[in-house]
């Protein structure tokens, strides 16, 4: 698994002219699959961003937690970070998972997160045309993949 997280003073997703989920500051997080990855990834994955510490203490040091600061999240599936630009200029999405696969690690994902948290996170729409609005509090965006572990 795959995500792109970046810390937010606020972030939305509108789904056909409606706004399905909004959150005030916390972590907007896009999530890719491909078939590779299991529950275990999807685990490790809720783990490290729920305790990932990128807000500022009393200090203005990033040493405070989603968790420790009380903030939300928002969580989207975003097939595209599979994208391959290895050829032409046209990318493949090859390595992305289809929605058999990536419907339940991305849906299982969401819930490591809501046992990490003790709150349910907010999500898109699952394979809709989904507009999202940010805006990136630092900017902080940080991306992790579960095949590296880092």
């Amino acid at each position: 698994m795959r995500i792109v997280l970046q810390r937010v003073a606020h972030a939305s997703v509108t789904v056909e002219g409606q706004l399905i989920s909004k959150i005030g500051r916390g972590l907007l997080i896009l999530v890719g699959v491909e078939d590779a990855d299991t529950f275990s990834d999807a685990e490790w994955l809720a783990k490290k961003v729920v305790h990932l510490r990128i807000f500022d203490d009393e200090n203005g040091v990033m040493n405070r937690s989603v968790e420790e600061v009380g903030g939300e999240v928002l969580i989207i599936s975003q097939f595209t970070l599979f994208a391959s630009t290895k050829k032409g200029n046209r990318p493949s999405y090859i390595r992305a998972s289809k929605h058999e696969h990536a419907i339940p690690l991305y849906e299982r994902f969401c819930l490591y997160v809501e046992e990490e948290m003790g709150v349910k996170p907010k999500t898109g729409k699952f394979g809709a045309d989904m507009k999202v609005e940010l805006l990136n509090d630092g900017p902080v965006t940080i991306c992790i993949d579960s095949r590296q572990k880092e």
